[in-house]
């Protein structure tokens, strides 16, 4: 393939695993402070018990786990215990893997600069034989070396961290705790500041039990909509109901997937909740998820049985087109905008709405299956790959490839489109060269990420990006030959409409040639005279 690289095979991703549902508590104040004393008090218990499950390390095992959670037993409850300790193990864990990603970008830059430290300056990049170019000048050689000791500083920090199995967690966030320190730059008084740190550090979040009422003994959400939960020992005096539990005056009511929730309480399936307080709002929150069994993943040639719609992402759009079974571009280019500038609220709006709308024209296709790009822009990101292409550099941060497939998956999986993913090699610099061209008009102007969509498309299919030459006409003399398949590679001319021969159109050969050409007049034939000779008029016989 002249130094292509091997391409991935398509796949189906599989459906999501679990589900989450948000729904607003419109608590009163008194309601409003005892969930803000018990949050507090959880979330102490919870900073102590993630310190001690930070220094146990890779020691931790099943009877650390126990005295862990006897300890805390005694100070709330022993499902309040085990949903503590279960949460100060998550977070460990993530961290953990934090941590190793870190040090793999961590060695991925230092193995870059270096590279580009050995080549001289100016020197351009060979991929053949695997040279990285060198810095434009001097100062920039300079300033890179720099780095690379400040980086390799960084290494061996983290590598001791690592060899050490310590992590650094900060409960209620890394960023609003620098804050902190920032307060006239963030636009926040000290008692602001304060209140969101309190909200951010606050644990009231309890997992489902199988066999329990309504599935949740802890935090309980009836099939009315009535909110209790099980208060720690140490606050027993605030309870307002027997078996000392708190009931809020507020009720819950799942708007979206209301059903499928109450579905599950009624049968006493577990289902894990979360009250969150979001204080720039001054509004309670709850969330409920649960986990969903594991379904089949389609088989690929059954979730293509219907044609596929062929998605690009793009920072600013998702460029769609419906193809048929047989890799053909059906109707119109589809275009659905959104705009990825703003808080990350809006941002999130944009990309649901886009998908919506998606979603929406897979189903007035009659497809069954949408095919997107399995990008990962994670090892793309960085200066010592991009140059001073700032704006590149830009867009590739900016662009949600996780959280637009996470969501495209989630969001499918509720109306029975499959989603299948595909290698995103030269999809857009093929789909250009192939498509754009032969399918733009004096009327519809195509666009490269429009061509691309068609290149998606078909990989997802299993057909090559490069299209099929058009079949010529009945009449011709091939009577619809060679180009009913697809195009060899060597043939010339293949992505091109059927050239002009000159001549007419018949087996007969061209005026002037073949070996019977000559000078017809010369021939003593009926209707040709000779040459030479003068021509007259025979008189007509007057009788018979």
């Amino acid at each position: 393939m002249g130094g292509l690289r091997e391409l991935a095979a398509s796949f189906v991703a599989p459906g999501p695993a679990g589900v989450a549902i948000r729904d607003r508590l419109r608590v009163s104040e008194s309601d409003a402070a005892v969930l803000a004393e018990v949050g507090v008090f959880l979330g102490s218990l919870a900073a102590g018990d993630l310190a001690e499950r930070s220094r146990q390390g890779l020691a931790h095992d099943a009877a650390g786990w126990a005295v862990r959670k006897r300890e805390l037993t005694g100070k709330s409850s022993a499902r309040w215990a085990g949903s503590v300790t279960r949460a100060s193990h998550d977070q460990w864990a993530l961290a953990r893997r934090g941590q190793a990603a870190h040090l793999t970008w961590l060695r991925g830059q230092i193995a870059a600069i270096e590279a580009r430290l050995a080549r001289p300056l100016g020197a351009k990049a060979d991929k053949r034989e695997g040279l990285a170019r060198g810095y434009a000048s001097r100062a920039e050689w300079h300033a890179k070396s720099r780095r690379l000791h400040a980086l390799q500083d960084r290494l061996a920090v983290a590598e001791g961290d690592w060899a050490a199995s310590r992590v650094r967690v900060v409960r209620g966030g890394k960023q609003l705790a620098n804050t902190r320190h920032h307060l006239q730059a963030a636009g926040l008084s000290e008692q602001d500041w304060r209140a969101r740190w309190q909200a951010a550090r606050m644990f009231l979040a309890a997992d489902g039990e199988s066999g329990k009422r309504f599935g949740n003994e802890t935090i309980r959400v009836t099939d009315t909509g009535q909110l209790s939960l099980k208060l720690p020992v140490e606050l027993a005096h605030r309870a307002n109901a027997p078996h000392g539990r708190y009931v809020l005056d507020a009720t819950v009511r799942f708007q979206h997937r209301g059903q499928e929730w109450r579905d599950r309480i009624t049968a006493n399936r577990a289902v894990a909740y979360r009250l969150h307080h979001d204080v720039l709002r001054g509004r309670w929150y709850v969330t409920a998820s649960w986990q969903r069994a594991a379904t089949p993943v389609l088989p690929l040639q059954a979730a293509l049985a219907r044609g596929v719609v062929g998605v690009d992402m793009n920072d600013d759009r998702l460029a769609a087109w419906h193809l048929d079974g047989h890799g053909n571009p059906v109707g119109e280019p589809q275009r659905f905008f959104y705009d990825l500038s703003g808080s990350a609220d809006h941002r999130d709006a944009q990309i649901r709405h886009a998908l919506t709308r998606l979603l929406h024209h897979t189903q007035r296709c009659g497809a069954t299956a949408i095919a997107i790009e399995d990008l990962d822009f994670a090892t793309e990101k960085g200066r010592e790959k991009h140059g001073r292409n700032k704006r590149f550099r830009r867009l590739l941060s900016r662009f949600p490839t996780a959280r637009l497939k996470a969501r495209l998956i989630s969001m499918a999986a509720e109306q029975d489109i499959a989603v299948v993913a595909v290698d995103p090699a030269y999809t857009s610099r093929w789909g250009a060269q192939h498509w754009q061209k032969p399918l733009t008009t004096p009327t519809r102007q195509i666009s490269r990420h429009d061509a691309a969509s068609i290149a998606v498309g078909r990989r997802a299919l299993g057909h090559p990006i490069r299209r099929r030459t058009a079949p010529p006409h009945p009449d011709r003399s091939d009577r619809g030959g060679h180009r009913t398949v697809q195009a060899r590679p060597e043939t010339r001319r293949r992505e091109e409409p059927r050239p002009h021969l000159p001549g007419p159109r018949t087996g007969c050969a061209p005026p002037g040639g073949g070996a019977k050409a000559g000078n017809q007049g010369a021939q003593h034939r009926s209707g040709h005279p000779a040459e030479h000779e003068s021509w007259h008029q025979d008189s007509l016989p007057l009788s018979l």
